[in-house]
C-alpha cells in the first residue's frame, strides 16, 4: 500500500501525545458492573473470589508493561501508574489506554474460570472502559492514590454497614439506607459492633484498603535517601542511554510482582520502596 492514491485517508488521524515530564495514571473501570454483580450474584459487600479475579487481571498488565511502576485497585476498578519519564507508545494516549484495557479485560476474562469454577461466563461478558490522566507531581499523584484508597474506606464502611443491617438485621433497603442517614464512620461502627458484634477494625484488609500492586525490592530505611524531592526538582526527565534503560528493563523483570493491601497515604510506603517513584530497580530480596 505504499504511495497508494488512497494513503491519502492517513492525514485523518490526529495525534494523541500525552505532555511530557508528567505521571500518567490510566483508570480502568468496569463497565454495567453492577447488572454483572446481579447476574453472577456476586457476595455483598465484598466477594472476594471478585476482588481476586480484578488483581489476577491488574497483575498480568505489570507483568505485561514493565513501565508500569505501581497499580492500585478497590471494587471493578484499577489505577496503573506510568512513570513520568516514560516514552511507551510515543505517549501516544490512544494507545496506552486500549492497551491497558485490552489486556486487562483479556485476562480478566481469560482467568475469570480460576476464581469462578462453578459459574461459568455467559454473554454479555465483562468489559471495562479506560482514561488517562496526567499528574505534574508526585504530591499530585499521591494525592490521587489517597484520594482512591479513602474512597475505599468509606465505601466499604458504609456498604458493610448497609449490607449487615439487611441480610443480619432483616432491614429493607430502604430501611437500611434510612437508618445509616447522616451516620459519621463512628457511628456505623457503633451499630456493626453493638449490633452485629462485628470489629470494623479486624476486616479483612483487601476490603479497607484495596489492593496495591508493584515489584518487590529490598526495602530501605526512610532516612537513606529523598526520592521526591530528587524526582519533582528534576525540570525535565533524565535520559537514559538505551543500554541502560534495557537494563533497567531486565532488572525489572527478573523482580516478583507483589500484590499486597497496605496503607498508601502514609509517607511509609513510598520512603521503604524509593524505587516506585525514582524508577530506579531496588536489590532483589534474597531468598530466605
Amino acid at each position: 500500500m505504499a504511495n497508494s492514491r488512497f494513503e491519502y485517508v492517513r492525514n485523518f488521524e490526529q495525534p494523541d501525545p500525552l505532555l511530557p515530564n508528567t505521571w500518567i495514571v490510566v483508570r480502568v473501570d468496569g463497565r454495567a458492573f453492577t447488572k454483572m454483580c446481579a447476574k453472577y450474584k456476586f457476595e455483598k459487600p465484598n466477594d472476594r473470589r471478585a476482588l481476586d479475579l480484578m488483581n489476577t487481571a491488574a497483575k498480568a498488565v505489570i507483568a505485561d508493561l514493565p513501565e508500569i511502576t505501581l497499580a492500585y485497585g478497590v471494587s471493578d476498578e484499577y489505577s496503573f501508574v506510568f512513570h513520568k519519564s516514560t516514552n511507551l507508545f510515543e505517549r501516544r494516549s490512544s494507545k496506552l489506554v486500549s492497551t491497558v484495557v485490552s489486556t486487562f479485560t483479556s485476562n480478566y476474562v481469560y482467568s475469570w474460570f480460576s476464581h469462578f469454577p462453578d459459574t461459568p461466563l455467559s454473554f454479555p461478558l465483562p468489559t471495562f472502559d479506560g482514561r488517562a490522566v496526567l499528574y505534574p507531581t508526585i504530591q499530585n499523584l499521591r494525592d490521587y492514590l489517597s484520594w482512591r484508597q479513602a474512597d475505599c474506606h468509606i465505601n466499604n464502611l458504609y456498604n458493610t454497614a448497609f449490607w449487615s443491617l439487611i441480610q443480619l438485621g432483616g432491614m429493607e433497603n430502604k430501611e437500611a439506607e434510612q437508618a445509616l442517614a447522616g451516620t459519621l464512620a463512628a457511628d456505623k461502627n457503633e451499630i456493626l459492633f453493638s449490633k452485629f458484634g462485628i470489629n470494623y477494625n479486624r476486616e479483612p484488609e483487601i476490603f479497607k484498603k484495596g489492593s496495591v500492586i508493584f515489584r518487590d525490592y529490598e526495602l530501605v530505611e526512610p532516612a537513606s535517601h529523598n526520592t521526591a524531592e530528587t524526582v519533582d526538582a528534576q525540570a525535565e526527565p533524565v535520559q537514559q542511554s538505551k543500554k541502560q534503560t534495557e537494563n533497567d528493563k531486565k532488572r525489572r523483570s527478573k523482580a516478583a510482582i507483589v500484590v499486597d493491601h497496605l496503607d498508601i497515604i502514609k509517607d511509609e510506603f513510598w520512603d521503604r520502596r524509593p524505587w516506585i517513584l525514582s524508577n530506579k530497580p531496588g536489590k532483589i530480596p534474597k531468598e530466605v
